[in-house]
């Protein structure tokens, strides 16, 4: 199916390049309120890690997702198989074939030449 995964983050990337140019600045830096080296690196790996669980569900879901269109196919297919083990038992022109969802032979819609 092919969803969009989302394998980066634009946010995520600046985060870890601030970070690495406030190291630079001062190791122990602390801005107050919260605001340090410690719980920087605590954020973007928290990001990082919810960003990891939903690439991963996605590609879960991509699976999942696959597994029911191939059964859904070979249902398609079953669908077919039956409705003409009906017709051929039974007749394409029977109740029976029309009970299994067929249209009867004699109920079908025919061209109409124009002109005439």
């Amino acid at each position: 199916m092919g969803r969009l995964r989302k394998k980066d983050s634009k946010i995520i990337e600046t985060a870890k390049a601030r970070l690495a140019g406030l190291v630079t600045i001062d190791p122990a830096l602390d801005l107050g309120s919260g605001k340090n080296i410690p719980a920087y690196e605590t954020k973007i790996t928290e990001a990082e890690g919810a960003l990891a669980v939903y690439n991963q569900k996605l590609a879960e879901l991509d699976r999942l997702y696959n597994a029911f269109l191939a059964k859904e196919k070979v249902l398609g297919t079953f669908n077919a198989e039956i409705l003409a083990a009906v017709k051929g038992l039974y007749g394409r022109d029977s109740d029976e074939y029309e009970q299994a969802g067929g249209t009867r032979y004699s109920e079908r819609k025919r061209p109409q030449k124009s002109g005439e």
